[in-house]
């Protein structure tokens, strides 16, 4: 393991599913080798200040991201942070906390991406991009549920939001390794959890593991439920992997063993025997859901963090 933290970073708008995600990938890690930093700690203005001037929480404007380049920074070589606290439930700052970073980083967020020094300090960088209609109702039920919004004043402040979201947010797409795009089937397409597919779009920019020596390239009419395919993103070829909701088991953990086969300490952790939380979402009335598109995304997202401390 080297001296420094290995830095993961996880950016989307609001509600497009990054604490879920961090959530699994610091449980495959374990917890007490992981420290998650989220980016909306570094906001300007609490928010009835946001309210009085006129200003969205998704604008550069709003946030102090030179703060944040600099935290990341000392984070990148091992040092401790004094970092701000802001309270999502009641839209102001508390005390801010001491942190001194673990062997891994996952600093998720609006604006990570948004400074070129600030991309340089991460080793693996994940953007997630949902269809707007399935982000507007997992922000609805999140905020409604969780933050005292009404259905109403979501979709109000989402409508408020949305020239930020264009300008700054969906921006920060060009600079991931990975892109992730969970999304409903075409037979459910008002499916929200569990049973959702996922599109992962996987850019030559870190060294991926070599899929099509497991899945071969998709042809004719059928389509596995597991697939690797290729495409143009941003006009640049690209490796795409696709996973559905209704993969069966044996053929996850036939992808998920090849995932950690070349990496030991994944090897020991990575299977849903082991760490049967990977993956899990909670379903639309309450239960535990086991999501194989999660769990598989969350390992290859884990694996990447793993082959990045062997330098």
């Amino acid at each position: 393991m080297p001296q420094r933290p290995i830095i993961l970073g996880i950016v989307g708008d609001s509600a497009a599913g990054k604490t879920t995600l961090t959530r699994g990938i610091a449980q495959v890690l374990g917890a007490e080798n992981v420290t998650v930093i989220c980016t909306d700690d570094y906001h300007r203005y609490d928010r009835k200040q946001r309210a009085e001037i006129g200003i969205t929480a998704l604008h550069p404007d709003c946030n102090y991201l030179d703060i944040m380049q600099q935290h990341l920074s000392l984070l990148r070589t091992g040092q401790p942070i004094l970092k701000p606290i802001y309270s999502h439930s009641s839209g102001t700052f508390t005390a801010p906390e001491y942190i001194k970073p673990n062997k891994f980083v996952i600093v998720e967020g609006l604006l990570g991406y948004s400074t070129r020094g600030a991309r340089d300090c991460y080793d693996v960088k994940v953007y997630l991009a949902p269809p707007e209609s399935l982000r507007t109702l997992w922000k609805v039920k999140r905020d409604t549920m969780k933050r005292g919004y009404t259905e109403e004043q979501v979709l109000a402040e989402m409508q408020k939001r949305e020239p930020d979201s264009e300008n700054f947010i969906r921006p920060q797409r060009q600079w991931a390794d990975m892109i992730v795009s969970f999304y409903p089937p075409a037979e459910d397409t008002q499916e929200s959890s569990g049973h959702l597919n996922v599109r992962l779009v996987l850019r030559p920019t870190i060294p991926h593991p070599d899929l099509s020596k497991i899945l071969n390239p998709v042809t004719g009419e059928a389509k596995p439920a597991i697939r690797l395919g290729l495409d143009r993103d941003m006009g640049k070829p690209v490796d795409v992997l696709e996973i559905d909701g209704h993969a069966t088991s044996d053929r996850v953990r036939e992808l998920e063993r090849f995932i950690c086969s070349d990496t030991p300490h994944l090897l020991s952790i990575c299977s849903l025997d082991v760490n049967p939380e990977i993956g899990k979402v909670v379903g639309t009335t309450g239960e535990s859901i086991q999501s194989y598109p999660l769990a598989l995304t969350q390992l290859l997202i884990t694996y990447h963090m793993l082959k990045a401390t062997q330098g």
